[in-house]
């Protein structure tokens, strides 16, 4: 797990959880989005959970742990957890910790082709932000 640049712009160093809790995946919190740090958190472990990186029955870090990786406050992390709890993607079970509920990631082929984009917007020079925008307007001229 990665955590973003501090307040001041200054580069943070990689914050580390247990391999096994989030894979491949990473978190990046950035100070100064709109959405706040628990959103972040909370929209980049569903998109982790959604796009099968976080497997059924993966074990989360605890709220303590991950909130010191990426250096918030338990109370932000713990806010993105129950929101994912009241969503359905997680469980939380005082002697089993937090886990990720099954049936919930995405067909595979939707995570191919999210990574196919990802790699086109990279190539044309997007930041994720904008690549964010471009899939936005896709999805709207798509009149779903």
């Amino acid at each position: 797990m990665n955590a973003s640049t501090a307040s001041g712009g200054s580069p943070r160093p990689p914050a580390h959880s247990t391999p096994e809790a989030l894979g491949a995946g990473s978190i990046i919190v950035d100070p100064v989005h709109p959405s706040g740090p628990a959103e972040q958190v909370r929209s980049q472990l569903a998109a982790l959970i959604h796009g099968g990186v976080l497997p059924a029955n993966a074990k989360l870090p605890t709220v303590r742990q991950l909130a010191g990786d990426l250096r918030l406050a338990a109370g932000t992390v713990a806010k993105a957890y129950r929101e994912l709890e009241a969503a359905g993607l997680v469980r939380t079970g005082r002697a089993a910790g937090t886990r990720v509920n099954p049936g919930r990631g995405l067909a595979e082929p939707a995570l191919i082709e999210a990574q196919v984009f990802a790699r086109a917007a990279q190539a044309a020079g997007l930041n994720l932000e904008q690549a964010q925008g471009l899939l936005a307007v896709g999805w709207d001229r798509t009149g779903t």
